[in-house]
């Protein structure tokens, strides 16, 4: 009976698995079919334009803030209906930095002012929130401290609204330091197949899609209509794009305007921003998807949703397709097992030849680094997505209880592109050595008993497996790695005070 019970779980895990790899199939072969390029640069139709603040949200940023502040500034609008809120919760030397920076940008004639609150409430959606109550924009652009918008952003993206039913637009991310390293090229595929072809395909078909939190122009009263900004999720862009969405505001997304960003270098500054997302989106799924299922909403509309805010369970999914794996072939009959490895097998190569044709697609609609090339980063991809897997899961877990975490951010510091390792001796790295060791252990275990069974002739070990125990190996030895040597408080002073 136990057997059997296995053996079903196994076979529920393998059909959820290939529907979720199946719906990657289809958004490409949707976008190929419906997703055509947009003009480059759309008619500017205002008799007057609207009035826009940007906003710049910062928690201890030294590296990137006054970046960020610039390029802000430097974009090209009319003065006096352009204004620059830094919304700063930081707790370190960021704040002199930028209020010598906006002291500079009043004397050249820039409308900024340097927001401060009295405490870190609502992490950023706090701060968003207050910047938005003493602002005086008809739009409200939001970046990052990471991102560098170019000097026509604004001109190029506020014609959207001359509709008045537009209430957000959302740009494409690009990479500063995309050809950094083997993680990072790994993320800069991920990240362009998200925007050119998820959110190409759910905004060319009327589909909900969401804010990415930076690189976007809300309407004010899109977001004052949805309820505003709201911190019970840790991802609070994906929850009021679902509110603005439902209360009838349409998104466009206008993939030809490119805004460049830093993506992570650390493993596990990747791993913490995958679990941010990861429990967010289970938050909002908790939050949102009644109100949908209730919603007078096209059937493909309600469909895309689910897929959309459940992507995250195909990682407790993969971690019990894995843990059945093992049992079955550990404990089963010969007959059971051969079919179980046989499953596993076929979901891992559907599974391959899926998201190959996914990047594939998109890194052909990018066109960097070639389609085949990118393909190679298929593999990397999935063992990354199963080495991350494990805390993915928890996240998941912490969602779904609704469990309060602190909104724990990813560290920039600003970098080049190959080569750059100036990032091994700067403040703000991410120390995660136990949960390393942690990983490390589950992936030998996995491997042990793989090696096990093989070396005893019990059964050949399932894919899933494999890649689980792989991946998390990789992951953890990764982190590991790459915390070698100092962490360098005194280098960056000592830095600093050189230039």
């Amino acid at each position: 009976m136990a057997i059997a019970l296995i053996v079903g779980l196994h076979l529920a895990a393998s059909l959820l698995l290939a529907a979720f790899g199946l719906h990657r199939l289809f958004l490409a072969v949707r976008y190929l079919r419906l997703v055509s390029p947009r003009p480059a640069v759309p008619r500017l139709d205002w008799q007057r334009l609207p009035s826009v603040t940007v906003q710049i949200p910062l928690y201890n940023e030294r590296y990137v803030a006054e970046r960020a502040v610039r390029a802000a500034a430097a974009m090209q609008y009319p003065r006096d209906r352009f204004e620059i809120q830094v919304l700063d919760d930081s707790t370190d030397e960021t704040t002199a930095q930028v209020s010598r920076v906006v002291s500079e940008l009043r004397k050249e004639g820039v409308r900024v002012t340097h927001v401060r609150r009295g405490s870190r409430q609502g992490f950023k959606a706090g701060a968003l929130a207050h910047g938005l109550r003493q602002s005086r924009g008809e739009l409200i652009a939001i970046f990052d401290a990471d991102f560098t918008p170019r000097e026509d952003f604004l001109l190029r993206s506020v014609n959207e609204f001359t509709d008045p039913r537009v209430g957000m637009v959302q740009a494409r991310w690009e990479h500063l330091n995309g050809q950094a390293s083997v993680l990072t090229r790994a993320q800069a595929l991920q990240l362009d197949a998200h925007f050119t072809i998820e959110h190409g395909v759910r905004a060319a078909t009327g589909c909900f899609f969401n804010f990415n939190g930076t690189a976007g122009v809300w309407r004010r009263t899109a977001i004052e209509d949805a309820g505003g900004w709201q911190s019970d999720t840790l991802t609070e862009d994906l929850d009021l794009s679902y509110r603005a969405q439902l209360a009838g505001w349409r998104f466009v997304y206008r993939d030809d305007i490119g805004v460049p960003s830093e993506l992570p270098v650390e493993v596990a500054a990747y791993r913490i921003q995958q679990q941010r997302w990861a429990q967010g989106g289970v938050q909002t799924a908790r939050k949102v998807l009644p109100i949908i299922a209730r919603a007078s909403l096209p059937s493909h509309v309600r469909r895309e949703a689910f897929w959309h805010l459940t992507g995250h369970f195909t990682y407790p999914i993969l971690i019990l397709l894995a843990l059945a794996g093992l049992c079955v072939t550990w404990t089963a009959g010969a007959e059971q097992r051969s079919w179980v490895v046989a499953v596993d097998g076929t979901l891992l190569l559907f599974a391959t030849i899926a998201l190959s044709i996914f990047y594939g697609t998109a890194a052909r609609a990018r066109q960097v680094g070639g389609s085949w090339r990118s393909i190679m980063m298929v593999p990397v991809i999935m063992v990354l997505g199963a080495g991350i897997a494990l805390g993915q899961s928890a996240a998941v877990v912490r969602g779904l209880r609704q469990q309060a975490t602190p909104f724990r951010r990813t560290p920039k510091y600003r970098l080049g592109q190959r080569h750059d390792r100036s990032w091994r001796l700067a403040a703000y790295r991410v120390s995660a050595s136990r949960i390393a060791l942690g990983e490390c252990l589950a992936g030998t275990l996995v491997f042990g008993v793989a090696c096990i069974q093989v070396l005893t002739g019990v059964a050949v070990p399932t894919g899933m497996a494999i890649l689980v125990g792989a991946g998390s190996l990789a992951v953890g030895t990764g982190i590991l790695l790459q915390h070698q040597g100092p962490l360098g408080r005194d280098y960056t002073r000592s830095r600093a005070s050189a230039a």
